[in-house]
């Protein structure tokens, strides 16, 4: 199989997980053939996911970095080849400083791309949803079943990825952001952060693969028209 580093690969949707449709329904070895850098969430929000390099990382609700093994299911997740340009260097920086530096300026993006930051970062705080189990309650409950964790001056890697607006729903509009500690110990979705000296580096691509979960019998007979997607995405983001 070619490696296309223009294509970000997506499995589900955000949107699905807003009703509670949280069944695992691809596992970490076929999310792994379309690409080696990526986020998600295991099966009933199990964790929050980071791939890097190729290894995927499942940082638990006790804070844990686990390496996952191919049979993990995950419910939704995406993954690309890395093949990022180097941007530049950043310090002393807020998620707002980022977020200019990412869009180089302008006030949105109407493609989608990914950013890495690898470096020191003065401030951190994430989250990791305890695992649910069936009956799976609405992504709002279960988002109110979780750990916060918080650091200082912790070393790692920020990978970002910007959806654009046109996309809500498919995915989160604007910037969604997974860290990784580099000794492991510390990691999740972020919520907020500082970046005291990083390396910044991003990649563009031109094609979004989607692909649904058709043989799962809840998605399929799901209405949506009836789920407050946005603002669902929106108060568990």
């Amino acid at each position: 199989m070619t490696k296309n580093s223009k294509t970000l690969y997506q499995h589900g949707t955000l949107a699905l997980l807003v009703p509670g449709l949280l069944t695992g329904t691809i596992t970490m070895g076929e999310l792994l053939t379309h690409g080696d850098t990526g986020i998600g969430t295991g099966e009933g929000l199990d964790g929050e996911l980071i791939i890097l390099n190729g290894i995927p990382y499942q940082v638990d609700s006790h804070g844990s970095a686990n390496v996952l093994k191919d049979d993990f299911i995950m419910p939704f997740a995406n993954s690309h080849f890395a093949n990022y340009t180097e941007l530049g260097t950043i310090s002393n920086a807020t998620s707002a400083d980022f977020e200019k530096t990412a869009l180089e300026g302008k006030p949105n993006s109407n493609t989608f791309f990914s950013v890495l930051v690898k470096g020191t970062f003065s401030y951190m705080k994430t989250r990791a949803v305890v695992k649910s189990s069936r009956p799976f309650s609405t992504l709002a409950e279960t988002a109110k079943n979780q750990s916060i964790f918080e650091t200082e001056n912790v070393k790692g890697t920020m990978l970002s990825y910007y959806s654009p607006a046109l996309f809500h729903g498919a995915a989160v509009a604007g910037f969604h952001n997974h860290f990784l500690a580099d000794d492991h110990l510390f990691g999740g979705h972020i919520l907020d952060f500082k970046i005291a000296e990083g390396a910044v580096s991003v990649q563009q691509f031109d094609t979004l693969e989607q692909h649904l979960p058709v043989d799962n019998k809840e998605f399929m007979s799901h209405d949506f028209s009836k789920d407050d997607i946005a603002k669902a995405i929106a108060d568990a983001e």
